[in-house]
C-alpha cells in the first residue's frame, strides 16, 4: 500500500465526520499568504506546451507527468497519488485515463478538497471550423488546474491550517453532446473506487473555467442546494474585496458537472465555480470561447485568475 494512502488512513481513524461535515465559517485573524496570477498563468501555459490533453495522445501523456511531477514538488512524493483507469471511447479504442490526487497537512485530519479537470475536449463541436480537431483547452481544464497548482505552491510554504487535498478529475469532457454517460469519467471512476475508503472532507470546491476575460461566476444552482453556507461564504468574501462584477450575487443555471458526480455518489458536498450565466428561459449560457478554438491562450485574464486565487485563499486561510 502506498505511503500516500497509509497516512490517509491513520487520519481517517482519528476522524469525527459530524466535526469535519460542519460547513461553519468565521474570519480567524490570520495571514493570507499571496496568490500570484503571474505564476498561475505559467502553469496553464506549461499544460498547452504539448497539445491537447485527449486521453490516447502523446500531449495526455506528457501533461500527465507534468502535473505528477509539479505536485511532488510541492507535497512531496508520499503524498501525491496517480489513480490510473480505463474506460472505452467511441472508436473501440481502450482510454487509458488518471486522476492525479495531492494531499498537503496530511497529518491534519479535519480535511477539505479541491478540483479541477485536465483534460481537453477531443472535438470542437461548438466552432464553425475545425469541428472534428481537439480544442487547446486553456480555459476549460487547464485554468482551473492552473489556479490549483499556484495554491499548491502557496501550500508547500504555507502550510494551510486544514488538511487539503488537490484532486484532477480525468476524461471530463470526452464524451459527445447529449451522450452523459461519457462524460465525468475521472469523477465517476473516483467516486466509486475512493483511492482512501471512507475519505470524508468537509466540502470540496470544483473550478471549471476560472480563467477567462470577461468571465462571470454566479451561483451555480445544484451547488447552493449542496452547500449553501459554503456558497455564501465565499461570495461574501468576493464581495468584500470588491469582486462583485465577477462573483455575481444571483441565482446560476444548473450545471451537470463533476461536482454533481460526486456529491450524489459520495454525499461529500461538492460546489462549482464555473464561468456561465443563466439565460431567460432558465438554461446555462457559456462564454463564447466554450468548446471551440478559441479556448487557448489569448482568451486567459489574469485579473480573473487573481480574483478566484485571492478568494479561495481567503477562505482556506482565514475562514475555516
Amino acid at each position: 500500500m502506498p505511503k500516500f494512502l497509509i497516512i490517509f488512513l491513520l487520519v481517517l481513524i482519528s476522524c469525527s465526520n459530524s466535526d469535519i461535515n460542519k460547513l461553519q465559517f468565521s474570519d480567524k485573524g490570520r495571514d493570507v499568504p499571496s496568490f500570484s496570477s503571474d505564476s498561475a498563468y505559467l502553469f496553464i501555459e506549461k499544460q498547452l506546451e504539448n497539445g491537447p490533453r485527449v486521453p490516447n495522445t502523446y500531449g495526455h501523456v506528457k501533461t500527465r507527468e507534468y502535473l505528477t511531477k509539479t505536485l511532488k514538488t510541492y507535497a512531496g512524493s508520499n503524498a501525491v497519488f496517480t489513480q490510473y483507469f480505463q474506460s472505452e471511447g467511441y472508436s473501440s479504442d481502450t482510454l487509458q485515463l488518471a486522476n492525479v490526487i495531492a494531499a498537503f497537512n496530511t497529518s491534519s485530519p479535519d480535511r477539505i478538497m479541491l478540483a479541477a479537470h485536465w483534460d481537453t475536449r477531443p472535438r470542437a463541436d461548438q466552432d464553425s471550423v475545425r469541428t472534428v480537431d481537439a480544442i487547446a483547452g486553456a480555459d476549460d481544464g487547464a485554468s482551473g488546474v492552473g489556479v490549483l497548482l499556484e495554491l499548491a505552491r502557496m501550500f508547500s510554504e504555507n502550510p494551510p491550517p486544514i488538511g487539503v487535498d488537490i484532486v484532477l478529475f480525468d476524461g471530463e469532457d470526452y464524451g459527445t453532446s447529449g451522450d452523459l454517460s461519457n462524460y465525468f469519467l475521472g469523477s465517476r471512476y473516483w467516486s466509486v473506487n475512493p483511492p482512501v475508503p471512507g475519505y470524508s472532507p468537509r466540502f470540496g470546491i470544483l473550478l471549471d473555467m476560472v480563467g477567462a476575460e470577461n468571465a462571470y461566476f454566479p451561483k451555480e444552482e445544484y451547488s447552493i442546494s449542496y452547500a449553501p453556507n459554503l456558497m455564501n461564504e465565499i461570495w461574501s468574501i468576493a464581495g468584500e474585496k470588491g469582486f462583485g462584477d465577477i462573483f455575481l450575487d444571483e441565482v446560476g443555471a444548473a450545471v451537470l458537472d463533476d461536482h454533481y458526480i460526486v456529491t450524489n455518489e459520495t454525499k461529500i458536498p461538492v460546489i462549482d465555480i464555473i464561468n456561465h450565466t443563466r439565460g431567460a428561459d432558465g438554461n446555462i449560457r457559456f462564454a463564447p470561447h466554450w468548446h471551440t478554438h478559441k479556448d487557448d491562450l489569448p482568451i486567459i485574464d489574469k485579473n480573473t485568475l487573481q480574483v478566484v486565487g485571492e478568494v479561495l485563499s481567503e477562505l482556506i486561510y482565514n475562514r475555516i
